[in-house]
């Protein structure tokens, strides 16, 4: 006799497609309940509020807001809310900047429902789940020496180190005492220093290199 209840999941991704064979997928399973799907980042967050899942199928790369950064809003604001990266990439930038955003899981889009199903309920419980690929650039990213340098000003090392913390431009401009433009000026140039293209792969390549305490 069931006791308990269903494992309430929230989909997001922003390919409709995705998002239907996903919610087609969790109706196999008596435990476990789709209460929602989002097409971005922001949408996620929102819908966080209003239906409460315990567990979070969350896209990594998205327009607007990307997956990590959707992820650490969501375990800043909802610590009881479960997040596992469902994407088709597996670079080490974006399984750590998942990781360290507070994801609980790390999947390739290529999992077997099953899999999916069991890294579901091992979320539910507290459990990591990393998928092979995601494990393996994981142990390669640790096992890289520091690289030094990178040029990065003693100013630009303090941003980067709050940006590390989850700060977004506004507040680390508080934290510094400086207007958001300045500290939106010294974000490009710390991308640009690094050689990435977002906040997410800046702050992996901070932790990976250990440019910030």
């Amino acid at each position: 006799m069931k006791t308990s209840s269903p494992i309430r999941v929230l989909v997001v991704d922003d390919h409709t497609m995705v998002r239907r064979g996903l919610a087609t997928f969790l109706k196999v399973y008596d435990d476990l309940e789709l209460v929602g799907e989002a097409a971005s980042g922001p949408e996620a967050i929102q819908l966080c509020a209003q239906v409460f899942p315990d567990v979070v199928l969350m896209d990594m790369v998205m327009p607007d807001m990307d997956g990590a950064t959707a992820t650490r809003r969501i375990r800043q604001d909802f610590p009881n809310v479960q997040v596992i990266a469902l994407t088709s990439f597996k670079e080490e930038e974006l399984v750590m900047g998942a990781l360290q955003a507070g994801a609980i899981g790390y999947l390739l889009k290529d999992v077997s429902a099953d899999e999916l199903a069991q890294a579901i309920r091992a979320a539910q419980a507290g459990r990591i789940t990393v998928s092979a690929e995601a494990a393996q650039a994981l142990v390669h990213a640790i096992s890289l020496p520091p690289t030094p340098g990178y040029d990065l000003t003693e100013r630009e090392l303090a941003v980067l180190e709050l940006m590390v913390k989850g700060l977004n431009n506004t507040q680390i401009a508080g934290r510094l005492f400086v207007r958001p433009s300045t500290i939106k000026s010294h974000v490009s140039s710390i991308l640009s220093k690094l050689g990435v293209a977002s906040r997410t792969e800046a702050v992996a390549v901070a932790i990976r290199q250990r440019l910030v305490s």
